[in-house]
């Protein structure tokens, strides 16, 4: 499945790697780039290749209300007397969504929102118990950078934050290029796993999978070093980030975490752009034994603006509204593999 996908989105390897084991450690993922980069794209591809699974799809905006996100009120039953919502299709019945814009969303649905992603809980409009949700993990994508507390909020729920460009490699733009003139190839039924088989994964065999001493060593070590260049991650943030490692591991199918996941972490331990090349630096497996000897940081690796050449994510904005996949609509015939 990866193979495939990143066959398709050039330059997009990382990026769908790391989509894959995020979904398995059962958290949600922020995919940040400017406008024309796939990220809608790519999340559709990615959650549509999960068989039996009710998918669910929004366009945030500031006007967007709880209920649509949750469930409409049930206008017949309105009209009886009774008050209450329909869940059908909404995020409430979803095992795997995707939430475009989602810095964009509503102070009205900012509360239930934080609920769904953090505790996969939704409070009713009439004040019953909560909904449990099914939720195993949300792809999020945004042009820009939160700002204010309320994104803010959500931005803390977000475990893995991927950056995506341009393409750079002249070789792939041209690729590109080609793929716009003629017919499409026919395609060919992609590989598929199925929504049992990832549950499974999620709940049983991701958390099995050993982590040494060594790794965790290491961990200690690298919050010590970040927390010397003042870059400070909360202990729920690195608790969640254990789960990542194991499920890069289980991916890769081994049966403990090696110091090739701390990888991982590059994607996990930065609020800024700017940040990351200083995460980058002492999460690699290479540079973490080393951490103690690294130079002081300068002001300009705390600055939270892009680094030169790099598109302001605040400046940019996606213009109109995205074609939506109703779930339940009919899909290609598709072959499956199973999760070991």
């Amino acid at each position: 499945m990866c193979d495939e996908m990143s066959a398709r989105f050039y330059e997009r390897a990382d990026v769908v790697r790391t989509l894959m084991v995020t979904l398995l450690a059962g958290q949600h993922s922020l995919v940040l780039g400017p406008p024309g980069t796939a990220k809608s794209e790519l999340a559709r591809e990615l959650t549509g290749r999960i068989e039996g699974a009710a998918y669910w799809e929004i366009l945030l905006s500031k006007f967007t209300a709880p209920t649509w996100m949750f469930g409409p009120i049930d206008v017949a039953a309105l009209a009886r007397g009774e008050y209450r919502q329909v869940y059908d299709g909404r995020a409430t019945t979803a095992h795997v969504a995707f939430i475009d814009e989602i810095f964009k969303c509503s102070t009205a649905a900012l509360n239930e929102t934080l609920g769904f992603l953090n505790e996969r809980i939704y409070h009713p409009e009439n004040g019953g118990a909560p909904i449990r949700c099914p939720l195993i993990g949300a792809i999020t994508a945004s042009n820009e950078l939160p700002e204010g507390e309320d994104s803010a909020a959500i931005f803390d729920r977000l475990l893995v934050r991927i950056e995506v460009e341009y393409l750079e490699d002249p070789t792939n733009f041209a690729a590109l290029v080609r793929s716009a003139v003629g017919r499409p190839a026919a395609p060919t039924p992609p590989t598929t796993v199925g929504l049992t088989a990832l549950q499974q994964a999620v709940v049983e065999s991701v958390p099995d999978i050993e982590v040494p001493d060594a790794i965790v060593d290491a961990v200690v070590t690298l919050r010590a070093a970040l927390r010397r260049k003042e870059l400070v991650a909360s202990d729920r943030r690195w608790r969640q980030a254990v789960r990542l490692l194991q499920a890069s591991a289980y991916f890769d199918g081994r049966t403990a975490v090696a110091e090739t996941d701390l990888s991982m972490l590059t994607h996990v331990l930065w609020d800024s752009p700017a940040q990351r090349p200083i995460v980058t630096r002492l999460a690699m497996p290479d540079a973490t034994s080393s951490v103690s000897s690294s130079p002081p940081p300068t002001r300009s690796e705390f600055s939270a603006s892009p680094p030169a050449g790099r598109p302001s994510y605040r400046r940019l904005r996606l213009r109109g509204n995205l074609p939506r996949r109703r779930h339940g609509s009919p899909a290609p015939p598709k072959k499956s593999f199973q999760l070991a």
